[in-house]
């Protein structure tokens, strides 16, 4: 269930039973001793009278209340609001997340969502309790205790890489948020698990970041599904650990993220310490680390086809993307032919056309493309046309775009079908509520489980998984092992 659904008095229940489960999801600010917690926090629980719930860390702080030293609220999973709804709210919280404010202010967050700052400011007021500025400041706050935490900057340079314009604005910030020094913080921070960051730093730096996520948490089927689909020359992957490249807004990371029973592991070497925010964000949706697994897992157990497989894999999580135009091109280049076949061709473009350990963009393959891509000439020219199309700013694909426009966008482009759009919704938006019926083996797994196996059957089944199709559709794909080698085809 969404936190936003909540009721005050099953807000209070959680906290009063210290439920691990909705850390992240809500904050409560306790008002007889001016400080917020997570769900969880072994303290006495307050009377309802005291208690006040918030959806974000900046509401709280808004409200005057500081973070609690003994919980640590900030050190928690994000909120899965963000990708369950598809509203204003939460595309401008993933952007934020992702350290927009920081690099272009609230006027460059506001423009990338198409509205008005002022537009803007009012509804996330409305909705959160916050505007943009004090949401970007918790998380510079919450960056800033990440930063300490987890390397040995300086506390000036922890400042500016967390985004403060100034020594004296970072101090009074983490005195505010947290009533404590920054050196006090660095104490604090290492007693627990770091989650988030942001800014600065132009020097190179490397750095370890444990990211938490919701149990269950099935990170060993993500490992498996990312070393399928691994291509040599930007991949690494084992049953346990994933090493590639990322492209930042400061430059090209070298990550290596390996499971963990709280989560990922994510060591990096960074351009840039300010890229800090954007690897966070990035790598928590490649893993889908927010998801709200007991809410997913008891919705799709309801249905008897389904319980079974849920029952054999609890917490199954979505398998996102770091880079949107990677994603994009290796899903149109690897249709209609199996994975390893697949990753022999990425693999070739990679060796030809890639730089840095990374897939070409989509400039490199609308110059170069025609000399590596092989198959039917309508599927390379479809190919092409996308890779020009991104180029020139004519095709514009971000986390910030609705999902509606974001597959009208896609499915307007000569050679892209409603099932590329689907499953690019579900890598890129990590939207929950995908069904793609027309996929063979979603199909095969469907009817392996009893289920309706025709497209249109299986689409009219489907909204009882609602609005959870996404995973309802890993478990189908799960439910056919023979068959996981292979991709789909796009009608």
């Amino acid at each position: 269930m969404s936190a936003s659904t909540l009721s005050f008095d099953e807000q209070y229940r959680a906290l009063c039973s210290r439920d691990a489960r909705f850390d992240g999801q809500f904050i409560a600010g306790v008002h007889s001793t001016g400080i917020y917690c997570r769900p969880s926090c072994p303290a006495v629980a307050p009377k309802p009278r005291n208690v006040h719930f918030y959806r974000t860390a900046a509401a709280a702080h808004e409200a005057g209340l500081r973070a609690c030293k003994r919980c640590q609220p900030d050190a928690v999973p994000g909120s899965p609001d963000w990708n369950l709804n598809d509203d204003l709210a939460s595309r401008a919280m993933r952007l934020i997340g992702d350290g927009v404010v920081e690099r272009e202010g609230v006027s460059g967050l506001s423009s990338q969502l198409g509205y008005t700052s002022r537009h803007l400011t009012r509804v996330l007021s409305a909705e959160l309790g916050a505007g943009p500025l004090a949401l970007a400041r918790a998380h510079r706050a919450q960056a800033a205790r990440t930063l300490l935490g987890a390397t040995d900057l300086s506390i000036s340079d922890v400042a500016f890489a967390a985004g403060f314009s100034s020594i004296r604005q970072f101090n009074d910030t983490i005195q505010a948020v947290y009533e404590t020094t920054p050196t006090q913080l660095r104490t604090l921070a290492r007693r627990g698990t770091s989650a988030h960051p942001r800014e600065a730093n132009e020097r190179p730096s490397m750095l370890t970041l444990r990211l938490p996520t919701r149990a269950p948490f099935d990170g060993a089927g993500l490992m498996t599904f990312f070393a399928n689909h691994a291509v040599e020359g930007i991949e690494t992957a084992t049953n346990s650990t994933l090493e590639r490249a990322i492209r930042l807004p400061g430059g090209v990371a070298a990550v290596r993220m390996q499971l963990s029973e709280q989560g990922i592991i994510c060591t990096a070497q960074l351009a840039k310490i300010s890229d800090v925010a954007p690897l966070v964000a990035r790598v928590r949706r490649l893993f889908d680390l927010d998801a709200d697994s007991h809410a997913i897992d008891r919705a799709l157990a309801a249905d008897p086809a389904l319980a079974g497989s849920v029952a054999r894999v609890p917490g199954m999580r979505l398998p996102g993307s770091v880079d949107t135009e990677e994603t994009l091109f290796r899903t149109l280049i690897g249709q209609q032919i199996s994975v390893a076949a697949a990753r022999t061709v990425h693999a070739r473009v990679v060796r030809e056309l890639g730089s840095d350990g990374l897939f070409p963009t989509a400039a490199v393959l609308a110059e170069s493309g025609t000399e590596v891509l092989r198959g039917p000439k309508n599927r390379v020219a479809s190919i092409l046309g996308v890779a020009e199309a991104i180029a020139s700013g004519a095709l514009e694909l971000s986390v910030s775009t609705p999902i509606e426009e974001f597959t009208a966008r896609l499915v307007a482009m000569p050679g892209i079908g409603p099932w590329t759009a689907g499953y690019m919704a579900m890598r890129v938006l990590g939207n929950p509520d995908v069904m793609l019926s027309s996929d063979l083996v979603v199909r095969q797994g469907a009817e392996e489980l009893g289920l309706p196996a025709t497209a249109s059957e299986l689409t009219q089944y489907s909204p009882r998984w609602a609005p959870w199709r996404s995973y309802a559709c890993m478990h189908l794909w799960r439910s056919r092992p023979t068959q996981v080698e292979r991709t789909a085809t796009s009608p």
